[in-house]
This record gives structure tokens, sequence and C-alpha cells, in this order.
């Protein structure tokens, strides 16, 4: 069974997720009736990362009820049209909008005299400060001074295997503790105390007794998501993939063609879902579909004979949740 996200058109059931993915486009080369080009935004809590703005973001925004305040960074995999050509609309709605932030935008240093470009390609007024960051090399991406978010985020790059220079990313959040209420109350903390011992590592107990936070907590894993664009099968691919909850992946072809994607620079949805599998992503979102396909079930049957968590063959406007954590 597909798994779907849990709204369209911006009319979600129940409360809005504060970690999600809204799916705002999943064509690959040529859009179709039902298919924008490429749009995805990660809300994470106060965080929004919009990746590839394809052609007709700024509308596809606007049905899936996305804010442009809500974007605080943008980052592009490379500079083909359908994961770019939507900049300059985003771009100025950021700036009529008057967001007040600063927006970082990430992509490859190849792509600079086009993203240079598209920021400036009609008449408008610039009322939004973009901090251009091109990527030279793999490795976290800057924080730039955009807000600061509510949860410490690190956004790490890796090159693709693509006809162009192309960059993944990864998004992760550092682990945290959790305390435990029947430690503490051993330990005889509560109250003022406990905020000491989270905040200083160490504090005294009832009985006068040394008590660190290690004692009564335990580590509680940070959150990770990944967003793999057009590539062949590669060593990036899976080490962009390795362990996260959320993977985000083209699966441009299906395995019949598979001689196409290699030739082109693309995935099938098996060789997509092999690398879910084996990287041991939770969930797995296939998007970037050839216009040469018109039934998505297919992609579920062949992404099912190697992966068996939880899967969406993305829809626009579809929003699919961050797993919780295990």
């Amino acid at each position: 069974m597909i798994r779907r996200g849990v709204g369209r058109s911006g009319c979600q059931t129940g409360a809005v997720a504060a970690r999600e993915l809204v799916v705002l486009g999943t064509a690959s080369m040529v859009p179709t009736r039902d298919r924008n080009h490429n749009g995805y935004l990660l809300r994470w809590d106060d965080a929004g990362i919009l990746f590839d703005p394809g052609e007709g973001t700024q509308r596809q925004m606007t049905r899936a009820g996305v804010s442009a305040s809500s974007i605080t960074r943008i980052a592009l995999t490379h500079l083909h049209g359908d994961h770019a050509l939507g900049l300059p609309g985003v771009v100025q709605r950021l700036s009529l909008d008057q967001v007040p932030h600063v927006v970082p935008v990430s992509f490859p240093a190849s792509g600079a005299p086009w993203v240079e470009r598209l920021v400036d390609a009609t008449v408008y007024h610039r009322a939004v400060e973009l901090d251009l960051q091109p990527l030279l090399q793999d490795g976290p991406v800057p924080d730039g001074p955009g807000p600061g978010a509510r949860t410490p985020l690190t956004l790490t790059a890796r090159r693709l295997d693509h006809t162009v220079e192309v960059f993944g990313y990864r998004v992760d959040e550092p682990d945290g503790r959790r305390m435990l209420p029947d430690r503490l109350a051993g330990a005889g903390l509560s109250g003022p105390a406990v905020g000491r011992l989270v905040a200083d590592g160490v504090a005294v107990g009832a009985r006068g007794q040394t008590v660190r936070v290690e004692d009564v907590s335990e580590v509680r894993r940070g959150q990770s998501a990944a967003f793999v664009m057009d590539t062949r099968v590669c060593d990036a691919a899976y080490a962009l993939a390795d362990g996260v909850d959320l993977l985000v992946i083209e699966s441009t072809f299906l395995e019949r063609d598979v001689d196409a994607a290699r030739h082109y620079g693309h995935l099938t949805a098996r060789q997509a879902a092999t690398v879910a599998a084996e990287s041991g992503a939770r969930s797995l979102v296939l998007t970037h579909f050839s216009q040469r396909y018109t039934d998505p079930r297919e992609y579920e049957r062949e992404a099912r004979d190697v992966f068996d968590g939880e899967l969406t063959v993305a829809r626009d406007l579809d929003r699919v949740p961050v797993p919780r954590r295990e």
C-alpha cells in the first residue's frame, strides 16, 4: 500500500505537524497536468528549508498554504531548470511579503552565474536580504546570518553523480537527553534542582551525593532527513541516506529503463529504494517522476521489492511527517 501524505491543498486533519515535508512538485524535466516541477519545503520546528524550487513553486506554495515567511533557507541541488526556474518568483515573493530575516541560498559554485541571474531575473524592488552560499566541496553548509532556530540544525552537502555538478543535502539535529523521572526521584532531585542539573551537568542530591546528568537521563537521538536529487547510484547517496528518519530521493525511471537512467544520470525506483533499504532509512519518499509513466503503483511495486519501511510515492501537495522518534 502506498503511504500518502496527511493532507492535500493545505487542508490537514488534526494539528499541524511541527516536522514535515510539504511536497510542492514531483515532476522531472516535463511537468504534467497532475505534477508541477520540483519543490519541497522541509518544515522543522521554526525552520523551513526550501529545496529545489522549480517553475511554479510560488503558486504551489499558495495552494499548500505555505507562507513566504516560513522559508528560512533555500537549498539548490543544481541549476537544471526543473530545480531552479521557480527561484525568481520565490525571491520576489519574499521581497513582496517583506520577510525580515536574511535567507541563505546554497548551491553548487559552478552554478553561480545562473543563480545571480535568477535572483535578478526581472525588475522588482529587492526588499529581502539573501546570503548567497556557493558550495565548493563536501561538508557542512555555513549557517548564514538568518534567524536562530529553536532547534540547532546542521546542513551537510555531498557531491552526487549527474550530468552536471549536483550536491545532495542532509539535515541533522544534535543528540539530546531525556530525563528519567524514576531516577530523578531516586536521587531526590525535583523542580529547580533539575534545571541546575541540566544546565551544569551535575547537581547535589537529597543525601548530599553528587549526581551527574548521565546518571538520571538517557540519550535522545537527534532526528535527520536527507534530500537526494538527480544522481546515479554513488557512495554519496548512501552517505546522505545513512540511518536517516526521512529520505527524499529521486526515482525518475522504472527498472525497465535502467539504461536510460544511467545515461541521463538518474535513479530507478528500485535503485532509490535499495539505497534507502541498505542505508537504514526509516521513511522513504519517492519523487521526480518522468512524464512517460502514468501509474504511480508501478513505483510502489518496484520499491516494495527491496524496501519494507514507510513508503510514500509523492503527489503534489502531499504532507509527509518526519517519523516519530523510535
